[in-house]
Parts: C-alpha cells; sequence; structure tokens
C-alpha cells in the first residue's frame, strides 16, 4: 500500500522526514532519521539508496557541528565533572584520564539532548611532542598531530605534558578534519565494495563530523551497486597485531 506521498518504501519514508526536517532546520531529527534509513538500506543490501542518503545526512551533521563551532569556545575535560550541567552547546577536547569513549558518550549526550557539540578525543602526548586524536565507534580511528602549542614531555603527569591552555577552534577544526582524513585512508581500497562500504559505515561512526567521510561512503556505495555478495569473512583489523 503506497502513502499520501507516494512512497511505499520504509527507508523512502524515513527520507521523506528527513528532507521535511532539513527544510525546517530540525538538523536533530533529520540525522537521526537520516542514520536510521542508512542502517536500514544497508540491512537490505541497497546500496544506491544508501548513496542516496549520504548527503543529506552529512547536510544535518555539518549544520550541527557548525552551530558548535559558532559558539567559539572549545572547553578542555579531564574529569566528568568539568562537562557543564546542563550541557552546553560547544566544542568539547576530552583528554586523560578519560578516554576517546567518553568523547562518544559525550557526543551521544548532545545529541539526544538536542545540543549541538562538536567532541575529540586526545590521548596522552608521544615522545615524538604530538597528541593522538582519537575516535571511538564500532571501530577506533586514531591520528597524530601537533598539539596547540610546542610541549614538553613530562612523566608525572597522566597526559604526559602540562597542558592547561586555551583550545584554538582552528585547531579543533584542523584536529577533526586530520581524524576524519585518517579514517578514509584507513580503508584499504582494494576491499571488497560491499566490504569497503561496511568499513567507512564504520568509520563515520567514529567521526561523524567529517565532510569528506561522507563523501567517500557515497561514492563506495555507488561503486557496490549492482556487485554479487563476496564470498568468505570480511577481513577485520584484529586480523592485523600492528593495527589500532
Amino acid at each position: 500500500m503506497t502513502d499520501e506521498a507516494g512512497l511505499d518504501n520504509p527507508i523512502d519514508r524515513l527520507m521523506e522526514r528527513a528532507s521535511k526536517s532539513l527544510f525546517a532546520t530540525r538538523y536533530f531529527e533529520a540525522a537521526r532519521d537520516a542514520q536510521n534509513a542508512l542502517r536500514r538500506a544497508r540491512a537490505a543490501g541497497d546500496f544506491e539508496r544508501m548513496a542516496r542518503i549520504c548527503l543529506p545526512l552529512q547536510e544535518a551533521h555539518r549544520q550541527i557541528r557548525q552551530a558548535a563551532e559558532s559558539t567559539g569556545k572549545v572547553r578542555l575535560i579531564a574529569h566528568a565533572s568539568d562537562v557543564p550541567r546542563p550541557l552546553e552547546p560547544g566544542c568539547y577536547l576530552i583528554q586523560p584520564p578519560m578516554i576517546g569513549a567518553d568523547a562518544r558518550v559525550l557526543r551521544e549526550t548532545g545529541f539526544r539532548a538536542r545540543t549541538p557539540v562538536s567532541v575529540l578525543a586526545r590521548e596522552p602526548l608521544t615522545r615524538r611532542l604530538l597528541w593522538p586524536i582519537v575516535g571511538v565507534g564500532e571501530i577506533s580511528v586514531r591520528v597524530q598531530v601537533d598539539p596547540p602549542v610546542p610541549l614538553e614531555r613530562v612523566d608525572d603527569r597522566i597526559t604526559k605534558d602540562r597542558f592547561e591552555g586555551e583550545v584554538p577552534m582552528a585547531w579543533f577544526e584542523a584536529a577533526g578534519e586530520a581524524l576524519g582524513d585518517a579514517a578514509i585512508e584507513k580503508v584499504p581500497a582494494d576491499l571488497h565494495p560491499h566490504w569497503r562500504v561496511d568499513d567507512l559505515l564504520e568509520a563515520l561512526e567514529a567521526a561523524p563530523e567529517h565532510e569528506r567521510l561522507h563523501q567517500a561512503l557515497a561514492e563506495a556505495c555507488r561503486v557496490a551497486v549492482g556487485v554479487a555478495e563476496p564470498r568468505g569473512r570480511r577481513p577485520s583489523p584484529l586480523d592485523n597485531p600492528f593495527s589500532f
């Protein structure tokens, strides 16, 4: 049976609702429906619909990220008590003793509260004097970047440095771009097209604000259209003992 809009596919109904939410600037609702549609389309092996869903999902995520960045504020969060109550719009950098999974929880909390937040997590300063930036979803993605200012490594702090300064918005945005770029590069180009879609889908959970990652997923979906199911087991990062 077809509804009034002529949409007899539940995925299309979700995307019709997501499109209306985008038009009405209800970006959290749009992202929720587009994410659900993307998961349903993958379960159905409908790569053509997946490719079409990526653009509105990217736009919803972009609007949420820009709303967070427009506050001009990056909060440094080392303990749960550092998070404002109620949660405020803005950008948040999680640092030790908190971990990447805490950044994911904070992002999801903001989503449920319809509060625009952009969240990154950094790990202890390396011996090369770099900050590992980590994104956590079904998989973890890491990239090492220069900290906002040159730092000396110290061993008496869990962060391995004494950074307590301001985090510039430009640095935060660049670190987010580097994380998303690393997520794309982590997915082998020679994977079976279906597996490449799945890897990029998992990467998007780890770096959901990265625009080019949405575009890479859309392109992978287009390549996967009409391709037969792969044989065997999908490769796992755990197959490589040197992977993280």
